[in-house]
């Protein structure tokens, strides 16, 4: 038996089952295993363990239906072509002056002349707006001799058409052997129309004439030389016109030309325009002059005719009456 009170004695606290043992059975002291530390990386994960789960495969997702594609790069700004700005010097014409002539007047009440000439204009207008083209809106006014009223009905035709709101009207004098369109509108000239031809230099906007009859411009022929059919002939002629048109739906080109069977300019420009108005005198033009006229024009694939100084219409047609007051 051992003896409690030798133990008690040894120890003051009271010994417990194991200490007893141990004195009894000589076991030793009671050691606890040392534990392995734990790894850092075990340490700072969750307690359980779970094995990770598998991830779906990505379902691939129908296209979307088709649409255009956008490009979303910054665009550069579209450049606005203008056309060129008439920036010649300007010029006023007196109306006493366009009474005497026999030409139409703006302001003036209207006349059968200035009727009659809306009837021609008005079918010009539609042909130059349906063709939608720079060439539909130049206009060639000829005839097949002198003295068949060619400037007249040139000059008169412009002044009408400029009456028309929004529309800029160029008559050009076309007939460098006679020019006669400034000094039938009072209006003096130096440069023009050859001038801007025969030198690469000048701009042929610089030379047109501003009038103060609204929409009204001129461009005078110019100075002549011996080489005016080569320089119309040339394709200088081509840039010049296309820059007068170039971009411009409101602006009509009116060219007074010498006549088809006088000279050749007519035959020249007939190429460079999209309508061409053949005036013929009544009872005097014969019908061979006629034919051999439009067939110089032939370049040109819409060729009116103009009848001047008829003293009769079949129909019995007359205009200024309507609404004159009677003294």
């Amino acid at each position: 038996m051992t003896d409690q009170r030798k133990i008690n004695r040894d120890d003051a606290r009271p010994a417990s089952l194991f200490e007893r043992a141990d004195v009894t059975f000589g076991f030793g002291p009671v050691r606890t295993p040392a534990v392995p530390p734990v790894p850092d990386a075990v340490r700072r994960a969750p307690a359980a363990m779970a094995q990770p789960k598998q991830q779906a495969e990505p379902v691939m997702a129908p296209p979307p239906p088709s649409s255009p594609v956008v490009n979303t790069r910054p665009q550069a700004e579209p450049q606005l072509v203008r056309a060129v700005a008439f920036c010649g010097p300007s010029a006023s014409i007196d109306r006493d002056y366009l009474r005497d002539a026999g030409l139409i007047v703006p302001e003036d009440p209207v006349t059968g002349l200035l009727e009659e000439f809306r009837i021609v204009k008005r079918e010009l207008l539609a042909d130059a707006r349906a063709g939608a083209s720079p060439l539909s809106r130049r206009i060639l006014v000829c005839s097949p001799h002198p003295g068949e009223g060619k400037t007249y009905c040139a000059t008169n035709l412009a002044i009408a058409l400029a009456a028309e709101r929004g529309l800029e009207v160029l008559l050009v004098d076309a007939d460098v052997v006679k020019p006669s369109v400034a000094s039938r509108l009072g209006i003096a000239t130096e440069q023009g129309l050859m001038d801007a031809l025969a030198d690469p230099e000048i701009a042929p906007e610089s030379l047109v004439i501003r009038t103060d009859i609204e929409g009204l411009f001129v461009l005078p022929a110019g100075t002549a030389t011996s080489l005016d059919a080569e320089y119309l002939a040339s394709a200088r002629t081509g840039d010049v016109l296309d820059r007068l048109t170039q971009d411009a739906p409101d602006r009509i080109l009116i060219f007074d030309t010498p006549p088809a069977l006088a000279a050749s300019p007519a035959a020249e420009l007939a190429q460079h325009v999209g309508q061409a108005l053949l005036v013929v005198r009544a009872d005097e033009t014969s019908r061979a002059a006629l034919e051999d006229a439009q067939q110089l024009l032939s370049a040109c694939g819409d060729i009116k005719l103009l009848l001047n100084a008829a003293r009769y219409s079949p129909s019995g047609r007359r205009f200024g009456t309507y609404g004159t007051k009677g003294k």
